[in-house]
């Protein structure tokens, strides 16, 4: 046996060696997990055992989603995993997410220290940022402000009720005339691979003020790097846990890097452009929106946060980011569903006929008056869960949930699919049934059972553009139900699978679809 010369205890054997250092790193553990003080009147966290050095990495496997919703029906709705030298909470069952997220949302308001955040927007990223309350407030306030007042505007023409409205039909139409052509020249078409571009420019046009062609190289670029982003994050950094790691090379790692630069790169380039052009009387889109507010905030002198230009590039970078990524998701997932239960998509197609007409396009004032649809949308989101889990949380300072102690810094994971599947809370959850959402007369939807779909975030770290995300998907999803139909290709089997990630894909497949012959309807 191969042996390690020490020069205190002489010999010893790679496998003496080696049992030593597990030895120690138990102890380690042991010492950390009961040295921490708890609370009189409080209780330790419940949790598996940890392997020294990598914790519970492993239990975790491919889908830690599941994984970790198996362990909650063993240790409950709040319990704690070691992954690497990191502890970590998962929470789970709505009640208790609700009560930490809202009624003690400061407790658990931060973002832990992980060492792939530093690179996201250049350690800038809104979303991800581990700044203080006060400046990251002062951040989230600013984007939402420039978000909601510049969608709101009027449209170009009394035709549109806001210029998200107006992005949107308009897109929708650019979307069917593609579908309607790729079907003539191949006869299929990947979901995802349109319906992304579709909304790909509805946020280049809110952000940005331009759109971009379904074949547009660097639009396509664009989209392949925030794919690969999603994919990247989606499959972790064990570094992020493994300090010891970061040290080390990791093509993952260094690809993650890479994706943040070129897509930071992007955007600033477009933010100097609109510096040279900036006109405080013509407001154009967002990015503009974003420049007046931060100009208006140098100007006061009682403004106690400034925003930084390299901010701004920061808060476009999120907002453009996820404004595409997740909403294409959701409807490349609700065309999926379509297709898997037709007798849904023509119940929703007969809503809209006699509801809306064929006469004219959906606008978002008839979201009321399609509670199918909106129930449909409901459902969507419930059973698909592609965002398993909110971006992680971290503790602000010692507290306490449900009669555990959590200590302060302690890194806090919320499953949200947990939520979504939970047989306490939903009937029959692994069954697609958007009906369940609907009053017994069919003519309202149920909104506090609404409310329990957690797929945006709760609290003070919800989701910014929540409001424009389910108005984008639902009026995309209305105008393309009214103008097409969706079929199975044969041969072409219908995997509803999701593929872990930071947002869940299902797997790629080609589908048919042809325009709904008016005549017929």
């Amino acid at each position: 046996m191969a042996l390690m010369i020490l020069p205190i205890f002489g010999a010893v054997s790679v496998f003496e060696a080696l049992l030593a250092l597990v030895v120690l790193c138990l102890v380690y553990l042991a010492l950390k997990r009961y040295s921490t003080k708890i609370p009189e009147g409080l209780r330790r966290l419940p949790g598996p055992r940890a392997l020294p050095v990598i914790g519970n990495m492993l239990e975790l496997g491919r889908k830690p989603y599941l994984s970790l919703t198996e362990m909650s029906k063993r240790y409950g709705e709040v319990f704690q995993v070691q992954l690497g030298s990191r502890p970590v909470v998962v929470l789970s069952g709505y009640e208790t997410v609700k009560q930490a997220l809202t009624k003690q949302g400061d407790d658990f308001s931060g973002r832990p220290d992980l060492y792939s955040f530093s690179f996201i927007n250049d350690g800038k990223s809104l979303a991800f940022s581990t700044d203080k309350a006060g400046i990251w407030r002062t951040r989230r306030k600013l984007a939402y402000s420039a978000l909601r007042s510049f969608s709101n505007l009027e449209g170009t023409t009394s035709e549109y009720s806001c210029v998200l409205e107006e992005h949107i039909c308009k897109e929708s139409g650019y979307l069917i005339k593609e579908l309607n052509n790729v079907m003539k020249t191949e006869g299929k078409f990947d979901p995802f691979r349109y319906i992304v571009v579709s909304v790909a420019n509805v946020i280049c046009g809110m952000c940005f003020g331009r759109r971009y062609d379904h074949h547009d190289q660097e639009l396509l670029g664009l989209i392949n790097l925030s794919e690969d982003f999603v994919k990247v994050t989606g499959s972790g950094n064990p570094a992020d846990f493994i300090p010891a790691l970061q040290y080390l090379p990791d093509k993952a790692m260094k690809k993650f890097v890479d994706i943040n630069s070129r897509f930071c790169n992007f955007v600033q380039k477009i933010v100097s452009e609109h510096y040279i052009t900036f006109d405080k009387d013509n407001i154009r889109d967002i990015t503009d929106s974003l420049i007046d507010h931060c100009e208006d905030r140098k100007l006061d002198e009682n403004s106690n946060v400034q925003i930084s230009d390299e901010k701004i590039v920061g808060i476009v970078n999120d907002l453009f980011g996820a404004g595409f990524d997740t909403i294409s998701t959701g409807l490349s997932w609700a065309v999926m569903y379509l297709v898997a239960y037709p007798e849904i998509e023509e119940r929703l197609f007969t809503e809209i006929k006699e509801k809306i007409g064929l006469d004219r396009t959906p606008t978002l004032s008839d979201r009321n008056n399609l509670p199918l649809l909106e129930a449909f949308i409901l459902e969507l989101f419930r059973h698909s869960s592609y965002l398993p889990f909110t971006i992680p949380h971290c503790a602000t300072k010692d507290t306490s949930l449900n009669g555990y102690f959590i200590p302060k810094d302690t890194c806090v994971f919320i499953n949200q699919w947990q939520i979504n599947h939970d047989p306490e809370l939903w009937e029959d959850p692994s069954s697609f049934i958007p009906d369940r959402f609907l009053s017994d007369d069919g003519t309202e939807v149920n909104k506090l059972d609404g409310e329990k779909v957690v797929i945006f975030g709760l609290g003070r770290r919800r989701c910014i553009g929540e409001v424009i995300a389910r108005n984008e998907v639902f009026l995309f999803l209305a105008i393309i139900i009214q103008k097409l139909h969706f079929y199975q290709l044969p041969g072409e089997p219908l995997d509803l699978t999701p593929e872990y990630g930071l947002t869940m894909k299902h797997k790629r497949c080609h589908l048919g679809v042809k325009l709904r012959d008016e005549n017929a309807q």
